[in-house]
């Protein structure tokens, strides 16, 4: 009887281990699948993340910006510092909002960018505060100026008024000073040819016009000479004048007058004083009018009829 060795079978072992490789294969081709769909999944966070992150930047650099704008408007005068610091802040902005702009800042750059603008923002809140306080400043000074201007303007009106008081107690003054007329008579004469003076009161006769007068007492007047300019009106309302440039002021006006004299004044009480005036052409019918001046104010005033 042979024995026989039992028959060898390498089907099944084989197979098996094509089954292992294969799932091997599959197992690597899910943990590829798996790494890269994780690496994706990072990568998309990372992009997310960086465009979040650029859009609260951006929205900070707008806030930062409105703040300086806002701090334009106060009504302060900046130091050559404060505006250079304004300036190179707006540069600066203007810089990262190109950077955001552009969209290609790496993580590296955009961590600088970050800081920065931590850095405006503590400069532009330090710069608020500078601007706080100067518009502070400016208020107080204003006010101060306000006191001192309300302070002159009350000073200046309090001088106007002492001005104006003492200007009307000069004219007064001057008032007083004037010398007046107490008393005055007017007549006309005819000189005759022996040259005696005889009354009349017709005006073909006159020739000769007297003028008598007495000055009141005055014991502010000046003692001394004193020009008496005389104006004589005719019946017809006229001014008779021979000279256009005869002119003197008084009352506040400027006048032309008929005559000027002097009279010496020494308020003696009941001193007479007397004018005589020819008048270049005859006398005409009608009432006349005279009046004196002395020291810029009227003297005193008369009237007279000639038949």
């Amino acid at each position: 009887m042979r024995n026989e060795a039992p028959e060898q079978t390498t089907g099944p072992s084989k197979d098996s281990n094509k089954i292992y490789f294969l799932i091997l294969v599959i197992i690597a081709l899910l943990g590829t699948n798996a790494y890269v769909f994780l690496k994706d999944k990072k990568s998309e966070e990372k992009i997310v993340t960086l465009t979040d992150e650029r859009s609260r930047m951006e929205i900070e650099i707008d806030r930062i910006e409105a703040e300086l704008d806002r701090s334009k408007n106060a009504n302060v005068n900046l130091s050559a510092e404060l505006k250079e610091g304004q300036e190179l802040a707006r540069v600066k902005i203007n810089e990262l909002r190109e950077q955001l702009r552009q969209g290609k800042l790496t993580e590296g750059q955009l961590a600088r960018a970050q800081k920065e603008i931590t850095d405006l923002r503590s400069f532009v809140s330090r710069y608020t505060a500078d601007l706080a306080v100067l518009e502070k400043k400016n208020v107080k000074l204003t006010q101060q100026r306000d006191s001192l201007q309300t302070t002159v303007a009350n000073i200046n009106e309090r001088a106007s008024t002492l001005e104006k008081a003492n200007t009307e107690l000069s004219n007064k003054v001057r008032i007083a000073a004037a010398i007046k007329v107490a008393n005055i008579a007017v007549s006309t004469v005819k000189i005759r040819n022996n040259g005696k003076e005889s009354e009349v009161s017709r005006a073909s006769a006159a020739t000769r016009l007297k003028i008598r007068f007495t000055v009141a007492e005055n014991t502010v007047a000046q003692t001394g000479l004193h020009d008496v300019f005389i104006r004589i009106i005719d019946p017809d309302g006229n001014l008779i004048t021979s000279d256009s440039s005869a002119l003197f002021d008084a009352d506040g006006d400027q006048l032309q007058y008929t005559y000027k004299t002097s009279i010496e004044f020494d308020n003696s009480f009941g001193k007479l004083y007397s004018v005589d005036w020819d008048p270049a052409q005859p006398f005409k019918k009608g009432e006349y009018t005279v009046v004196l001046y002395a020291d810029g104010y009227t003297m005193g005033k008369t009237m007279f009829q000639l038949k």
